[in-house]
């Protein structure tokens, strides 16, 4: 009875391992979800959690063989981390004279890491990484946008209502900027509205902050997002 309740106890240890790991994971890939990036909430959510539980089950198989081989417990592990670089890649694109992915690339390879940690038992390591991650995530662009820093090209996701005229309502704004227009992509996103991607080259982006208001006072813009 009492080898039943420790492995009962174990059972719960390791499925409250998994949902941490999901949470966490779900932090990240939420802030990517809001940003409409390629890889969000239920991408990031999975990878976290199938990295936790590629942890759990490494430590479980070596906890199994222990003295009786030289098996390294981080070996299966270890394979997470070179193998997200393909999940990674797979977000990354080239649109033009733009690179765009590369930050919901790094936010895959993090939310593994996560993961990892969460398997191990190092959560305060694993909170500690999910919360500095979206800070940077969140502010840096912010800060970037504030003194004018960061590279010349800028991506923002336009929410609009479909209307006609639309598009060329927001170059024409653009070009009162003096601000070139480098890709421009419209998706529908349902309900009569529109998400169109543009990406533009700012030489001081400390005017993007106004860029992005007169965007949306242009009757029928919903919101703007930028990356």
């Amino acid at each position: 009875m009492e080898q039943f309740i420790e492995q009962l106890i174990e059972q719960l240890i390791e499925v409250m391992r998994l949902v941490v790991a999901a949470f966490l994971g779900g932090v990240i890939g939420l802030e990517r979800q809001q940003r409409h990036k390629s890889a969000g909430l239920r991408t990031h959510i999975l990878v976290c959690l199938g990295s936790c539980l590629v942890m759990i089950l490494s430590y479980k198989l070596y906890i199994g063989v222990q003295g009786l081989t030289n098996a390294d417990p981080a070996r299966l592990a270890a394979q997470v981390v070179s193998g997200i670089g393909f999940l990674g890649a797979g977000t990354i694109m080239k649109e033009g004279l733009t690179i765009k992915g590369l930050t919901t690339a790094a936010s895959l390879w993090v939310v593994a890491g996560v993961g990892l940690a969460v398997g191990a038992g190092y959560y305060v390591g694993a909170v500690a990484t999910t919360a500095l991650s979206v800070l940077a995530l969140t502010y840096l662009p912010r800060f970037e946008r504030l003194y004018g820093c960061g590279p010349s090209q800028v991506s923002m996701g336009v929410k609009s209502i479909d209307k006609p005229g639309q598009i060329g309502r927001i170059g024409s704004y653009l070009g009162t900027k003096n601000v070139s227009i480098l890709d421009i992509k419209i998706d529908d996103a349902g309900k009569n509205q529109l998400h169109i991607s543009v990406v533009i080259d700012l030489t001081d982006r400390r005017i993007l902050p106004e860029i992005v208001e007169g965007i949306k006072g242009i009757e029928g813009v919903v919101d703007v997002i930028v990356d």
